[in-house]
């Protein structure tokens, strides 16, 4: 028996609508690198794109689990000498919460 390994032109991809209202972030992130990756699929080879289309909605809605909510933080570098940017979760949710969901997964 040979081994089965997918070709890019063989994949059927399919798209997917996660609603992140009150689910954990956590949990939202996981379901979507699984389905973007490809994982749930029989065809699944590491090495090829086999993922489908993710679309998640009310990111603004997301909940976290604790204190994350005031002491989550997120860092970026310009990469130049003093260019490091913290922001809190809280400053995410209301600038850019589709960032969060990007970042987690």
């Amino acid at each position: 028996m040979k081994t089965f390994s997918a070709k890019a032109h063989e994949v059927s991809r399919k798209w997917w609508i996660i609603d992140a209202k009150d689910q954990v972030l956590g949990s939202v992130a996981v379901t979507a690198a699984n389905l973007l990756r490809g994982k749930g699929k029989t065809i699944f080879t590491p090495h090829v794109d086999t993922g489908d289309f993710v679309v998640v909605v009310n990111a603004e809605k997301i909940a976290v689990t604790g204190n994350k909510r005031a002491a989550k933080l997120y860092h970026r570098h310009s990469g130049y000498p003093g260019g490091l940017h913290t922001r809190t979760f809280e400053e995410m949710i209301t600038r850019r919460p589709e960032e969060i969901i990007r970042i987690a997964v």
